[in-house]
């Protein structure tokens, strides 16, 4: 028989394991948070990362690789396997509230 407080702790813990979950989300979006916002937005942080990699490359820091030959497939793929995924995770978790849709909404 469960006690009072063994039931207390199993629920704890299940409260203590989503709420990392939900921080771990976070987390993984806040690196991300551009390509989960108004295009405008997309477009300028995007674009200076493009910039930033594309300058690497004409100057030898980037290796043999021209990011203008990957972009636009690599970016599909992000959206595809990391992004919308990620929007899905914290839709799911309800802590942005309204501001979850939208979020996935400008990811898709």
């Amino acid at each position: 028989n469960n006690t009072k407080a063994e039931n207390n702790d199993t629920s704890r813990e299940a409260v203590n394991r989503k709420a990392t979950i939900v921080i771990e989300h976070i987390i993984q979006a806040r690196d991300v948070s551009h390509t989960m916002q108004h295009w405008n937005i997309y477009m300028k942080w995007n674009g200076r990362l493009f910039k930033e990699l594309y300058r690497a490359y004409l100057n030898g820091r980037a290796g043999a690789k021209n990011p203008a030959d990957f972009w636009a497939k690599g970016e599909i793929g992000f959206f595809d396997f990391y992004i919308i995924p990620l929007a899905k995770k914290l839709k799911e978790c309800g802590v942005f509230g309204v501001s979850s849709d939208e979020f996935l909404n400008y990811a898709m």
